[in-house]
């Protein structure tokens, strides 16, 4: 599984590349009953789309679609500018790519007619319609520097999931464990030999151990595998001329005299942007510190319950700051950075492992960042000492539903 999942990262963006460069081939016939006569011939075939127009009622237009095995019918009313009642028809729903550029061209022949109408060139228009692309620079005490917002949302969002994920399944594993020596009553044995909390903190230790080696091999070879990959891609002839060409074909619309970019290297440079070593530095330290205090509490769960059932009650709150984070921190946090809000979810040792990761590809205060691992630190021998008093009694209970009122006698009671 170690040596698969890097193959299986590979293979996941091999896979988004190829599709986004192939897109949807199959060809929709839409048929066009234009009764304003505004539309019909004026709606140009594109890569997946064919128009035909057609003439009739339209009771036999909808016949014929259906006859002639069409995919839709799009029926234009004369009175369309008063009714707003165009309409598509299909045995099926449309995609929305498929709604976007119908409406697209339509809003586009209509706005020309208009300005022929008031006497304006169109063609002068388009010529003049201006494309622009706003490259984000940053001041820093060394000078300024690429300041790329797309990469550093993508890295933050990368990172914040994997720690968000790697939380949940090593802290959950830390629980089956103790469930599992406590049913099986092999944990009577081992206290004999070692104390609940040397117990408790090796399992922790043990299995973060293992999750960290993992992570490291996980980007070892995906970062090996992904330069190999680009290495072949970027110096594909026919797949950058793919990639150049569908770049030329979404740009034309907007800039028709411009050359499309050359995403590959849009790409590149916005990688390059981005502090890897710094921030995989900083996602060791914040998945370290999140798995010690969550697996701790995972733990102290775990010794509470007598099988993985009884968990569920809870569980909920253990978990609830992580869920608040992650939502918070993709659709609050990565537009608002350097807000109160993102300060304090990165200063809270139980938020911070995701709030932080979020916010540190858009930069982060050295001041900061060292309070937020100092908490989280703090945090994690506060936690550890807290589940410690509660593993220590509910290893050795059996046959009792934990309630939380139990759990604070636990903790209250003296060594």
């Amino acid at each position: 599984m170690t040596f698969l999942v890097p193959l299986l990262f590979i293979g996941m963006y091999a896979l988004v590349i190829f599709i986004f460069i192939k897109g949807d081939n199959s060809q929709k016939k839409i048929q066009v009953l234009d009764q304003s006569g505004v539309f019909g011939n004026k709606l140009s075939d594109k890569k997946n789309l064919d128009f035909i127009t057609v003439k009739g009622t339209y009771e036999g237009a909808k016949k014929q679609m259906l006859g002639s095995k069409s995919d839709f019918l799009l029926y234009i009313p004369a009175d369309y500018e008063t009714s707003k009642n165009i309409e598509i028809i299909s045995e099926k729903k449309p995609g929305l790519n498929i709604l976007g550029d119908i409406e697209k061209q339509m809003e586009s022949i209509l706005l020309d007619q208009r300005l022929i109408k008031a006497g304006i060139d169109t063609a002068i228009i388009n010529q003049a319609k201006p494309s622009l692309s706003i490259n984000a620079r940053q001041i820093t005490e060394e000078g300024e520097k690429d300041a790329s917002v797309g990469a550093s949302f993508v890295v933050g969002f990368i990172a914040a999931f994997l720690i968000y994920l790697s939380l949940f399944i090593y802290g959950t594993q830390v629980m089956r464990g103790v469930i599992e020596e406590k049913t099986t009553r092999i944990i009577e044995v081992i206290v004999s030999s070692v104390k609940p909390f040397q117990l408790m903190l090796g399992k922790i230790l043990g299995i973060g151990m293992v999750g960290l080696t993992q992570f490291l091999l996980w980007i070892i070879l995906s970062a090996g595998l992904a330069t190999v990959a680009g290495t072949l891609l970027i110096n594909n002839d026919d797949t950058k001329a793919q990639v150049e060409q569908l770049g030329k074909d979404r740009m034309a619309s907007a800039a028709p005299n411009q050359q499309g970019p050359d995403m590959l290297m849009d790409f590149s440079k916005a990688a390059g942007t981005v502090d890897f070593p710094y921030i995989l530095g900083t996602f060791l330290f914040y998945f370290l510190g999140g798995y010690l205090i969550y697996s701790a509490l995972f733990a102290a769960v775990g010794s509470a319950v007598d099988n993985e059932t009884e968990t569920q009650q809870f569980m909920l709150p253990i978990t609830l700051p992580l869920i608040f984070t992650f939502i918070i921190g993709m659709n609050f946090i990565v537009n608002n950075p350097d807000s109160p809000l993102a300060f304090w979810l990165s200063m809270v040792p139980f938020t911070s492992p995701i709030a932080m990761m979020i916010r540190i590809p858009f930069g982060v205060p050295a001041w900061e960042l060292a309070l937020s691992m100092f908490l989280l630190i703090g945090g994690f021998i506060f936690t550890t000492w807290v589940a410690a008093r509660i593993y220590r009694v509910g290893i050795l209970m059996y046959g009792k539903k934990t309630s939380y009122k139990e759990l604070a006698k636990w903790f209250m009671y003296k060594e």
